[in-house]
């Protein structure tokens, strides 16, 4: 009876979603029906497709994890920024003080690099002298990257066709962009997953330092058990490629979904 009486069926997703989950999917909804038609004529169906698709995909990913609900509408805000600093002229890139220094694509995924290599930095501290300041500086730090990053693709897609309608193109479309989409990727399983375990953020030193630059790097073995642990055999160094510790952290991240 007492067990009876003590469990309750959890509400159905669409039950626990607030008005402000409901005005976010609107407003991304919004948004993509709004450059379709503004900028349809200049998209294949490929780009129509993925930003159709982004839409209803971003606002499921924002139900399940609510700081994607203020990291579209800032991302958003500082791209729109950025391009309306161009006038329409990519030569402004280098002469108006935010585009030079902040908010262009190159000057964006410039900073992005910098943030994640100190966030990187502050994650090997938090490690190796368990700080849990250090670890929480290289969250904030990542957070950063992870944002100028994203206004970086985003205004570098405005600026591929400030080059002329024929060369623009949604920025995945050769290996710079997406290394730099991978990296973004990477950050953000940490952030969406391990940010919340303290026990594996030791994870994110290793898959900082391996996505930046070192997929062949000699790094300290990782061995799965049947439970929650992870363990870092030191005694014991292999080979490990940086799709190897890009899905080790996927796997963690869907796991405490």
């Amino acid at each position: 009876m007492e067990l009876s009486q003590g469990y309750s069926q959890d509400a159905g997703l669409f039950k626990r979603l607030s008005i402000v989950d409901w005005l976010y999917a609107a407003a991304l909804m919004s948004g993509a029906l709004y450059a379709l038609l503004k900028y349809g004529m200049h998209m294949d169906g490929y780009e129509k497709g993925v930003l159709m698709l982004a839409a209803p995909a971003f606002a499921w990913l924002g139900w399940h994890w609510k700081p994607m609900r203020w990291l579209m509408p800032l991302i958003a805000a500082l791209a729109l920024l950025g391009i309306s600093q161009y006038g329409g002229a990519l030569e402004m890139a280098n002469k108006r003080f935010l585009l030079k220094w902040f908010l262009s694509s190159q000057s964006a995924i410039l900073w992005m690099g910098v943030l994640l290599v100190l966030s990187t930095v502050f994650y090997w501290v938090g490690l190796l002298a368990r700080s849990q300041n250090a670890s929480a500086i290289g969250s904030k730090l990542c957070w950063a990257g992870v944002i100028l990053g994203l206004v970086g693709m985003l205004v570098r897609w405005y600026e591929s066709y400030l080059i002329g309608s024929d060369i623009g193109h949604i920025p995945i479309s050769n290996l710079y962009e997406v290394f730099i989409l991978f990296s973004l990727i990477t950050a953000l399983f940490y952030l969406l997953g391990l940010d919340r375990l303290v026990e594996l953020r030791r994870l994110v030193a290793y898959a900082l330092d391996e996505r930046l630059a070192r997929p062949n790097r000699r790094l300290v073995g990782l061995d799965w058990f049947a439970g929650d642990d992870v363990c870092f055999l030191g005694r014991e160094y292999v080979l490990v490629r940086l799709a190897f510790v890009w899905g080790a952290v996927a796997r963690v991240s869907l796991r405490y979904w």
